[in-house]
């Protein structure tokens, strides 16, 4: 319960500090961030998991991509 008036006074001091759009907008950054993190999570085991099927080894992916970047420069 202390967790809930921790955040509501956290709340109410930035409302006061910056103005309630202001809170609102950091508030939309921090949601942004944390779902891009879920995101990049999610391509990681992707990634991993394609690895896999395609019985890739690492060292020769690393070296398809270096590869294909001098390629196209």
């Amino acid at each position: 319960m202390s967790v809930f008036y921790f955040l509501v006074i956290v709340f109410a001091i930035l409302v006061a500090y910056a103005g309630f759009e202001s809170t609102l907008r950091l508030i939309a950054y921090l949601d942004i961030k944390y779902r891009y993190q879920i995101i990049k999570m999610k391509m990681w085991f992707m990634k991993k998991r394609l690895e896999r099927q395609l019985n890739l080894p690492t060292k020769d992916w690393n070296d398809f991509i270096k590869d294909m970047e001098k390629n196209n420069v």
